[in-house]
C-alpha cells in the first residue's frame, strides 16, 4: 500500500471520528433549559444564538482562505483547542452575577462560533484532498455515509447520557442501585453535560493532531498576510459566482437549510406541546439519530444515482408535508413529521458537500466550502432575526393577549408558506444552471 493510500485511509476514519466527537455536545437534549438553568432569561438565550450564528457569518471565510494558506491541518486543530477553552469559559462562568454571567456565555458563544468556522471547510477539504492524491476521491459519497451513521450513533449516546445526568432524581436513582454514596443535587447535574463535552473535546486534539495534509504550501508563513488572505476569499467567490452549478446548490441549500435548521433548533417546544414529557427528549433525539444511520446509504445512494432536480423536489416536497403536519400538533403522532423534515435536512448537506467538492479547484477548495457554511449560517441567522421580530410583533399587539404556548403555535403556520413558496421560486429560477447536471 503506497503512502498516499495509508493517509487518505488514516485521514478517513480520523475525519469521521473527529465529527463524531465534535458533535458530541451532551447538553444538546436540554440545549435551552441548561441555558436557562444558568440564570439567563429567555431574551438572552435568543441573542446568545444570535452572536453564535454572527460570529460563524464573520469568521467562516477568513478561516476558509487562512486553511488554503496555511494548511487545513492546522485549522482543524485549532477547532478542537477552541472548543476545549469554550467549555472551560462555560465552566466557570460565574452564576451569581447576572450580567457577568451572559458576558462569560458570549464569549462562550463567540469561541464555539469560531470553533465551528474554522472546522467548516478545512476537515472536508484536508480529507478530499488526501483521497484526490490517492486517486480514490470517487468514493468521497461513500465516507460521508460512513460518516454520518457513525456521528448519528454518537449522537444517540450522546442524547442519553446528556438527558440522563441532567435529571437529578433518575440519576440520584442510578447512583442509589449500583451502590453508589454520593448525593445529587442541581448544583452537581447543572455542570455534568459540560464536563462531558469538555471531554470530547479534549479527544478531538487527539484525534486531529494525527491526521496527515497534503496539501502543497509555502513554507514561509511569514509572508500570509491580510491581503493575501482577501485575495484567496475574492478568488473563491469570483469562482462560485462564475459556476452556475455551484450558485444554484448553496442558493437553494442556505434557503432549505436554514429554514429547516430555525425550526429543529425550536423542536423541544413542540416536543413538549404534542404531550412528550421532558425526559423523553434525549430518547427523540436518539431515535432520530438511528433514523439516520437507516436512511443515510439511502441518501447516499440517492445523491449518487438520481438527477439533481429530482433531489431537490424531493427536499421541497418533504419540507412542505413535515411543516403542513407540523402545525396540526397532532398529541404524539406529530413527532412523525418531524422525520420528514430531517429527511430534508440530510439530503441537503449530502448535496452540498458532494457537488461543492467535486466542482471546487483543489487550491481554493476550504474556501468555497466556508462560503458554503457563510451562507448557510447568514441563512439561518436572517431567518432566525425575522422569525424573533415576528414573535416580537405578535406578542405586542393589543388586540391579542397570547401566552407564550399560543404564540409557538402560531407562529408554526408561518413555515408552511415561508419554506413552501421560498423553495418553488428558487427551484423554477435555479431549472436552467441544474438541467444539464446529474
Amino acid at each position: 500500500m503506497n503512502d498516499d493510500l495509508c493517509n487518505a485511509k488514516k485521514n478517513i476514519r480520523r475525519f469521521i471520528a473527529f465529527r463524531s466527537f465534535f458533535n458530541a455536545r451532551f447538553y444538546y437534549p436540554v440545549f435551552t433549559v441548561i441555558f436557562l438553568d444558568f440564570g439567563l432569561s429567555l431574551d438572552q438565550f435568543a441573542l446568545l444564538n444570535v452572536i453564535w450564528a454572527f460570529t460563524i457569518i464573520i469568521a467562516e471565510v477568513p478561516s476558509g482562505a487562512l486553511s488554503d494558506l496555511i494548511g487545513r491541518k492546522k485549522l482543524v486543530n485549532l477547532t478542537a483547542y477552541l472548543m476545549v477553552l469554550e467549555m472551560f469559559i462555560w465552566l466557570l462562568a460565574p452564576q451569581h452575577s447576572h450580567d457577568k454571567l451572559f458576558f462569560w456565555l458570549a464569549i462562550n458563544r463567540i469561541l464555539s462560533g469560531l470553533a465551528e468556522a474554522a472546522a467548516s471547510g478545512a476537515d472536508e477539504a484536508l480529507v478530499y484532498d488526501s483521497m484526490k492524491k490517492a486517486g480514490i476521491e470517487d468514493r468521497w459519497t461513500k465516507v460521508l455515509d460512513l460518516m454520518n451513521r457513525w456521528k448519528s450513533l454518537a449522537f444517540v449516546i450522546t442524547m442519553i447520557t446528556g438527558a440522563v445526568v441532567y435529571d437529578t432524581q433518575l440519576l440520584q436513582h442510578l447512583c442509589d442501585n449500583v451502590g453508589l454514596n454520593i448525593k445529587v443535587d442541581n448544583i452537581i447535574t447543572l455542570k455534568l453535560p459540560l464536563y462531558l463535552t469538555l471531554i470530547s473535546g479534549i479527544i478531538c486534539c487527539f484525534i486531529c493532531s494525527g491526521m496527515v495534509d497534503v496539501q502543497e504550501k509555502e513554507k514561509n508563513l511569514i509572508r500570509y498576510s491580510l491581503k493575501e488572505t482577501l485575495n484567496k476569499t475574492s478568488e473563491a467567490a469570483k469562482w462560485i459566482y462564475r459556476t452556475p452549478i455551484a450558485l444554484a446548490i448553496i442558493v437553494l441549500g442556505s434557503y432549505a437549510d436554514g429554514t429547516i435548521r430555525m425550526f429543529i433548533t425550536l423542536s423541544s417546544e413542540f416536543y413538549r406541546l404534542i404531550q412528550y414529557p421532558n425526559f423523553a427528549l434525549g430518547i427523540i433525539g436518539s431515535v432520530i439519530g438511528l433514523i439516520n444511520i437507516i436512511i443515510s446509504p439511502l441518501v447516499r445512494r440517492s445523491v449518487e444515482n438520481d438527477h439533481l432536480r429530482k433531489n431537490w423536489i424531493i427536499i421541497t416536497v418533504s419540507g412542505i408535508l413535515a411543516f403542513a403536519g407540523i402545525q396540526l400538533f397532532i398529541p404524539y403522532f406529530g413527532l412523525f413529521f418531524m422525520f420528514f423534515l430531517n429527511l430534508s435536512f440530510l439530503l441537503v448537506s449530502f448535496i452540498l458537500s458532494d457537488y461543492i467538492n467535486r466542482y471546487a479547484p483543489s487550491k481554493i477548495r476550504a474556501t468555497v466550502l466556508s462560503f458554503k457554511g457563510l451562507t448557510l449560517n447568514l441563512s439561518y441567522g436572517l431567518i432566525g432575526l425575522f422569525y424573533a421580530y415576528s414573535l416580537n410583533l405578535l406578542r405586542n399587539k393589543e388586540t391579542l393577549s397570547l401566552q407564550t404556548d399560543q404564540i409557538f403555535i402560531y407562529s408554526t403556520h408561518w413555515f408552511l408558506p415561508f419554506y413552501g413558496i421560498g423553495m418553488i421560486i428558487l427551484f423554477v429560477k435555479m431549472q436552467k444552471y441544474l438541467k444539464d447536471l446529474k
